[in-house]
């Protein structure tokens, strides 16, 4: 980990304030995202997490979005697939 003070590095205070209030902002090189500035207490539970932990939190993430994604669908009066037509889809 290391640190840099804003004050140190001015044109970087905007997107740090935005941080500060919940804000991600993401840092581009040739328009390709490659860091972000995050709220400090997300970088601290982040910190806390092994690699294998964080690429578990990555899946609960996708699998969240998932749902979400699924329970808008049904929301939306999207028309469901029955248990039956699953299973033959899979060859069950």
């Amino acid at each position: 980990m290391s640190e840099l003070a804003v004050e140190n590095a001015p044109g970087m205070a905007a997107p740090v304030h935005e941080a500060a209030r919940g804000q991600v902002v993401y840092i581009t090189e040739g328009g390709m995202r490659v860091a972000a500035i995050v709220p400090a207490a997300l970088a601290a539970e982040l910190e806390r997490l092994t690699p294998a932990q964080l690429g578990e939190l990555l899946e609960d993430f996708a699998d969240a979005a998932a749902a979400r994604a699924a329970r808008a669908a049904v929301d939306s009066g999207e028309p469901l697939v029955s248990w039956d037509e699953v299973k033959a889809e899979a060859g069950l």
